[in-house]
């Protein structure tokens, strides 16, 4: 049989397929497989973007039939199975993420559902002919969780347990120290302490309902059960204390974890939302995300480059920190690249768009940060996997506590209370939530400092470091540049180089300039009146002082002005450009 191979890119079958491991690959794989004239069909993922190969017989199918079929398949694939990510509010323990996604898992039509507790985030895969996103939103409120919700109702939502905790507390210090020092009647700091009960125990005991709805057990059952043995002692102070705690604790990390988020969301801002094109021979304003490749788009003076692509025509200097990190601006000019979420100088640029706003080095660098908040430590692991056989075990432990020991003479209520000793000391919520609520932190912190991590792997074995390599001193410097040498040509006095050039930089807003005129400063050096000043962007300045023309910049500058530089500074420019 006469066989012959045709390859196939994988984002024209299946667009919006970010990850080579995506299940979605493999259901196109199978499809494929069991189409008529199909022999064989495999998915390179190693390559860049992935390339499908096909092995078919052309005897019964032709070329075309084979794109064609392929491009089926794949729309099949893409329409039938969506991923989505869905923020998720309501969360107040790592215990909540295994919850969801062990309600979810079960939910008829979802294929995957992953959580991650501290960056608050479902990622989800579901085939539409069984759910929708709708219906997958409706099962999230039922498991007791929610997605963002805008408005008034947002800012309680988000205060809320905190609110409920400190509303809890106030009532059990009142109920305490009116019955202690106040005379307060017992019936009344009983409702004081059954307040406290409530409004500090809600979130705990919803929670711990829904868990016990999905069959897991989590750090919340132990809470609930010890408050309410507390109660059942008549140590109702104490149970209310408990709960209150707990929940502080819980709506602390909560807000700990909410700036941490709203710090990694913040790098989106760093690109503009929309963009000024130039179109039928006109300039529209449009949307980044609407930007087609080879679009020119123009970047006016002190605005942020909002796409990734090539200088076609302009100069300027451009602040790259935010997104490469480089300490000072770069000169940018014709032929040059710019990457969005940069700050143009003082130069208008137009810009032909080589990517994407989606493919842009800013959207891979937020992508990489997602998946840094995605990916869990080795800590992480353990913990999960740690509290998952720990509370049952120390649930039976606790029985066994109350059970056995009266059999010996011991009395129930000691016994008893024994137990609830126990649950309240056997709880590992601070291991639970310290772990994530750390990684997140570190993780964000990084990022607001323009350190990217990978991963809370990653940031752990930071711990275990002894040195480290940096490829430029960009990477360790502060930014600010100074003069360090001035270097003149024979029989001139260096301070009078020094006050000229600070007479011409001192119009100049670029980071060289002012080191230049700082330096005259520190050395109190009296400047010239300058008269006139011009900016030549990409090369230096040009100004004219006492009938003077002076100008400073680097080599090119000179060249195209005519101007022969001295053999023996040309010298020290290459000592110092060595050095």
């Amino acid at each position: 049989m006469n066989e012959k191979t045709i390859e196939l890119e994988i984002p024209l079958l299946i667009p919006g397929i970010k990850d080579e491991q995506d299940a979605c690959l493999d259901r196109l794989e199978e499809t494929l497989r069991h189409r008529k004239g199909i022999l064989f069909a495999h998915l390179h993922r190693d390559r860049s973007p992935a390339e499908l190969c096909l092995h078919y017989d052309p005897d019964r199918v032709t070329v075309e039939d084979v794109r064609r079929m392929a491009r089926r398949a794949g729309a099949e694939i893409a329409n039938r199975y969506h991923h989505d990510v869905i923020r998720i509010e309501g969360m107040d323990c790592s215990d909540c993420a295994l919850v969801l996604e062990h309600g979810l898992a079960r939910t008829e039509g979802v294929l995957s559902a992953s959580v991650n507790y501290a960056a608050g985030t479902l990622h989800l895969e579901y085939d539409t002919r069984r759910i929708n996103r709708r219906g997958v939103e409706k099962r999230v409120r039922q498991l007791g969780y929610r997605p963002p919700i805008e408005g008034a109702r947002r800012w309680y939502h988000e205060h809320r347990e905190l609110l409920f905790s400190l509303i809890g507390g106030a009532l059990l210090l009142t109920g305490w120290v009116g019955e202690r020092f106040l005379g307060l009647s017992g019936s009344t700091a009983l409702a004081l302490f059954l307040g406290a009960y409530f409004f500090a125990g809600y979130d705990i005991f919803r929670h711990m309902l829904h868990a016990l709805r999905e069959r897991h057990f989590d750090t919340d059952l132990l809470m609930v059960v010890a408050a309410l043995g507390a109660a059942s002692l008549g140590e109702f102070a104490e149970g209310a204390l408990l709960l209150f705690l707990f929940s502080l604790g819980h709506a602390l990390e909560e807000r700990a974890l909410g700036r941490a988020r709203r710090a990694i969301r913040a790098l989106a801002d760093l690109a503009p939302k929309t963009a000024l094109v130039r179109r039928d021979g006109g300039e529209v304003e449009v949307p980044v995300d609407e930007l087609e490749l080879g679009d020119v788009v123009l970047v006016p003076p002190g605005v942020r480059v909002p796409v990734d692509g090539e200088i076609v025509t302009g100069r300027s200097a451009v602040d790259q920190s935010p997104v490469t990190g480089e300490s000072i601006p770069v000169d940018k000019e014709p032929g040059d690249k710019v990457f969005a979420g940069s700050v143009n100088g003082q130069g208008l640029l137009e810009v032909r768009v080589t990517r994407l706003a989606k493919d842009s080095t800013l959207a891979r660098v937020m992508a990489m940060v997602e998946q840094a908040q995605a990916q869990k430590s080795p800590t992480q692991r353990v913990t999960e996997r740690f509290t998952r056989w720990f509370v049952p075990a120390v649930l039976i432990a606790d029985v066994v506590l109350i059970v056995v020991p009266p059999f010996f003479g011991v009395p129930f209520n000691v016994s008893f209370l024994r137990a609830m000793t126990l649950l309240v000391a056997a709880s590992p919520c601070a291991l639970a939530l310290g772990t994530p609520a750390a990684v997140l932190s570190g993780v964000a912190q990084a990022a607001r400092n323009g350190v990217l991590v990978k991963g809370g792997a990653h940031l752990e074995n930071l711990g275990r470091l002894r040195a480290v390599a940096f490829d430029k001193t960009g990477t360790i410097t502060v930014g600010e540049p100074r003069l360090t040498d001035v270097k003149p040509r024979d029989g001139v006095e260096p301070n009078e180089v020094l006050r000229w050039a600070a007479a011409a930089e001192s119009r100049s807003a670029h980071p060289l300039a002012q080191a230049v005129v700082s330096a005259a400063q520190e050395r109190s050096l009296p400047l010239p009146e300058v008269t006139a000043a011009e900016a030549l962007t990409g090369r230096g300045v040009q100004a004219t002082s006492d009938g003077r023309t002076i100008w400073v910049g680097n080599m090119r500058l000179f060249e195209e002005v005519g101007l022969q530089v001295p053999q023996e500074v040309q010298a020290a420019i290459q000592h110092l450009e060595r050095e």
